[in-house]
């Protein structure tokens, strides 16, 4: 079994993991897994890029995205006709059934360093905006993230993360109250006379604009690991590849609409964290607070995946297993404090990188350039050519090759981009 997040593991979708979920349930299973905290950088990305690259670059990440899902369906469509198998459940099942364990291992490595990702961008997310609210008090950002640490050793130690799904939709409940104040600053400036559309540029001198603006559209379309879970949910599953692709038109014209106004409200002093950018009120303190408080609560949600991997490499473990686990099985009183403390070194680790993080934007754009990348595109596309190889008409072949080709370029580019800075 793969390691990565499943549908039970998060609050939210915990009742739509044995096939029952309606089309409703599951576009809101959708949106919940694909929107993020992404969105709130996609102004500064257009920034970078231009909004008119901007916007390019995130119809391009959403089609592929979108269409790369749709290639992982298919691969587990076609493993369940030869029926020698038992039901691929995971991303990892799908690399172990299409390139025996280097597969499973290559999957599970780039799901781990992805989640391992976005759980740092949460953290770097938090810092970044209580040390703008409580600016002149002493405290750095990186002290705020220390700070956290602490709770969040608390958080992990839960077994039940149903009992933050309250909390999940308060942080998203702040991201559209968050964006909703942004919308209104771009109208304000409009209205008001400060706003002129010629100041904005189109497509920016940067080479890297359209990359680094990929880069971050990528790490907004979050969840792409859950794609066979998503599917295995649905009642009607022949209707899945159609209420998503409703579901990514919707979520990239937003995507794009907010990435415009975002941009157009703020030109050049755009931040690469949109609600700094926002006027220093009540309300806007109000907004980011309620955003880090949520984040701080859901951030057990998103290690959660993390430290399933470890703790299942660590069971692996022929002497460990004999020292922690009763038949193998059931953790003595050594194996749950072994359990308590991975979880807490893995949150100081994590804590520790994310002091060394430069600014959300970047690490988000470099995040979404690499790993997310090679999860997204390069993975999808090798397991659906290994997999139909021969049988694939050559627009179907070609589509795959510029994907594999097209994403380790996209990866490489990206990642350069993103550690010179812009």
């Amino acid at each position: 079994m793969g390691h990565e997040l499943k549908i039970s593991t998060i609050p939210l979708l915990e009742s739509s993991s044995t096939g029952t979920a309606s089309k409703i349930q599951t576009l809101g299973n959708i949106i919940v897994s694909v929107v993020g905290t992404g969105i709130l950088g996609l102004p500064f990305a257009f920034r970078i890029a231009g909004w008119l690259a901007g916007s390019l670059g995130v119809l391009a990440a959403g089609f592929a995205t979108y269409y790369c899902m749709l290639l992982l369906v298919q691969c587990k469509e076609k493993l369940a006709s030869q029926e020698l198998t038992p039901e691929t459940e995971t991303y990892g099942d799908l690399g172990y059934k299409c390139m025996g364990n280097t597969g499973r291992s290559l999957t599970e490595f780039l799901i781990f360093t992805s989640q391992c990702g976005g759980a740092v961008a949460y953290l770097v997310f938090i810092g970044q905006n209580l040390s703008s609210v409580f600016k002149g008090h002493g405290l750095s950002f990186s002290s705020f993230i220390f700070l956290l640490v602490p709770i969040e050793i608390a958080l992990s130690w839960i077994h039940s993360l149903s009992s933050l799904a309250p909390f999940s939709i308060f942080a998203d409940i702040c991201n559209v109250l968050a964006m909703a104040v942004v919308v209104k600053e771009d109208f304000d400036k409009v209205i008001s006379g400060e706003f002129r559309f010629g100041d904005r540029k189109a497509i920016t001198s940067s080479i890297g604009g359209l990359p680094f603006a990929a880069g971050m559209a990528v790490f907004c379309f979050e969840g792409f690991g859950m794609t066979l879970s998503l599917e295995a949910s649905m009642k009607e599953r022949r209707g899945f590849a159609s209420l998503l692709a409703k579901a990514f038109s919707g979520i990239t014209l937003l995507y794009v609409l907010f990435g415009f106004s975002g941009y157009m409200a703020y030109g050049d002093e755009t931040k690469d964290i949109i609600t700094l950018n926002l006027p220093n009120n009540w309300s806007t303190i109000a907004v980011q607070v309620g955003l880090c408080l949520g984040l701080a609560f859901t951030f057990p949600i998103m290690a959660h995946p993390i430290h399933e991997i470890v703790e299942g490499k660590l069971r692996n473990s022929e002497w460990l297993r004999k020292a922690c686990y009763k038949d193998g099985e059931n953790p003595t009183l050594v194996g749950n404090f072994g359990t308590y403390l991975s979880r807490a070194i893995l949150i100081v680790v994590l804590a520790l990188l994310a002091s060394f993080v430069p600014g959300f934007g970047e690490f988000a754009s470099l995040v979404g350039s690499t790993v997310c990348a090679l999860i997204s595109f390069v993975l999808p596309a090798a397991f659906h050519l290994k997999l139909f190889g021969s049988s694939l008409r050559f627009w179907e072949k070609a589509l795959d090759y510029i994907f594999l080709i097209g994403g380790l370029l996209f990866a490489a580019h990206g990642t350069y981009n993103s550690i010179i800075g812009f």
